[in-house]
């Protein structure tokens, strides 16, 4: 997740990880221009991440991160604009798309991505 920030070009300021017995985290990485957040269903080999940025941060960035630091095989992205417009806060869905990794690709040079909690 640290490593998704830094590529989609937001400043990390602090990361919070609950690991759970017998597998899954929710994480948070918050960054000066909001946060990333995950929630993992490795029983379901399913994970949920948001990321949050105003600014010029990058999230197909941080994407390209997670989707081969997690070995995904298939990711499901929804860009939306947030923000305040003369009408007042408004939403906008600039994007929904679905990728799928080619059954016999492989993440060269680049282990999986694993959460590190202090002990």
């Amino acid at each position: 997740m640290r490593e998704a920030a830094i590529a989609a070009g937001t400043t990390v300021v602090s990361c919070v990880f609950q690991p759970f017995d017998p597998q899954g985290v929710t994480g948070v990485v918050v960054v000066e221009e909001s946060h990333l957040s995950i929630h993992t269903w490795p029983e379901y080999g399913y994970a949920a991440v948001d990321f949050f940025t105003c600014g010029d941060g990058v999230p197909e960035a941080a994407h390209r991160v997670l989707f081969d630091g997690l070995l995904a095989q298939r990711a499901e992205k929804m860009y939306v604009e947030r923000g305040m417009s003369l009408d007042g806060p408004s939403m906008r869905k600039r994007s929904h798309t679905t990728e799928h990794r080619a059954p016999t690709a492989a993440v060269v040079g680049r282990p999986p991505l694993r959460v590190v909690t202090p002990s």
